[in-house]
């Protein structure tokens, strides 16, 4: 049976941040599940297989991995390899879920040596709670305080040796003491269209549903360079082909669902075209502050930041420079506006 971020992750969600802390295990998914299966991401693989293998040798517990990049890259799925290519078991959480220190006192207290410990947004622990972390994570010590006032005692508990694997998409909010303890830290880069074909190609086989050449291709130009939106956009396919009773996804089906769900060949959808489409008619273009950019969209600026902003500066759209953001002439081009220099 999947569990609740299997699931989530397998329909192309993100994990919820209040989600209880659960044990993992690896069944049939869209996931891969070795560093093998796993599509992409080619040096970080070469240097994570080296890193198992070493510890394998050793038999040790691996060293801190800290993996971060824009969401949808494989963060969560790299964190259950790691454990399965250990034979460990791995708990899972978020940064917003430890709340407070007994809680992360509950969940180490329950690990055994070897166990991997999975945090994702890793970024939004609690500061209380960062500060017991350190010692956990370089001496498998919990420096405990029992009461309160005068009669309040310190109390140090011994941990298993534990791997701490955590995942962010804000690296630059991390604090220097909780990133300098991690000893391999991987930057999870967007893929080429190539990588994902082949993992709309290998979904497809799992989900039991042909699709010709080209139909992968234009799902896989539309996908963001994103393994999960790729995976979600192959599904619509899917039922779009299934409900009317065809079982190969065709170019054709690939372009009723994308036109459907209002997604062009680029992939942007409507909130990219109405974030670029306000830069351009109301502010000239940019620069624009991030905060302006928000309010007149009625969006979070983390949303902006991580989900909308990444996709559009990598592929030639917007430029975030030191006063704002800024459109194109890329951007100009591709949404039809006269651009002038």
């Amino acid at each position: 049976m999947l569990n609740t971020s299997s699931k989530q992750e397998l329909e192309g969600e993100s994990v919820p941040a209040e989600q209880d802390v659960q044990e993992v295990t690896f069944d049939i998914t869209l996931r891969p599940q070795t560093l093998e299966e796993y599509v992409g991401q080619k040096t970080l693989k070469k240097q994570l297989r080296i890193f198992l293998d070493a510890a394998k040798k050793r038999g040790d517990a691996l060293e801190h991995i800290l993996l971060y990049g824009p969401p949808g890259l494989g963060k969560t799925t790299l964190a259950n390899i790691i454990a399965k290519e250990m034979s460990a078991n791995i708990k899972v959480t978020s940064g917003p879920a430890i709340e407070r220190v007994g809680d992360l006192g509950s969940i180490l207290t329950n690990m055994s040596d070897g166990d991997i410990l999975f945090i994702d947004e890793i970024h939004r622990l609690n500061k209380s709670v960062e500060e017991v972390l350190y010692p956990a994570m370089e001496d498998h010590k919990l420096d405990l305080v029992v009461g309160k006032g005068p009669s309040a005692q310190a109390l140090q508990i011994d941990l298993p040796k534990f791997t701490l694997v955590g995942a962010t998409t804000r690296m630059g909010t991390l604090t220097g003491p909780l990133r300098d303890r991690f000893g391999a830290i991987h930057r999870l880069e967007f893929y080429d269209i190539d990588d994902i074909q082949s993992i709309i190609s290998r979904s497809a086989n799992i989900l039991e549903i042909g699709i010709n050449q080209d139909a992968a291709k234009k799902l896989g130009n539309a996908a963001r360079q994103t393994p999960r939106i790729a995976n979600r956009l192959l599904k619509r396919a899917r039922d779009f082909a299934q409900v009317h009773e065809h079982d190969t996804i065709s170019l054709d089906t690939v372009t009723k669902t994308l036109d459907m769900l209002a997604i062009d060949n680029a992939g942007l959808e409507p909130t990219d075209r109405d974030f670029l489409t306000l830069i351009i008619e109301k502010f000239g273009g940019g620069p624009v502050g991030i905060n302006t950019i928000a309010n007149a969209l009625s969006e979070e600026v983390q949303t902006i930041e991580d989900v909308y902003e990444p996709y559009l500066t990598q592929n030639g759209f917007l430029d975030r420079t030191p006063r704002g953001r800024v459109a194109t002439k890329h951007a100009y081009d591709y949404l039809g506006h006269p651009y002038e220099s």
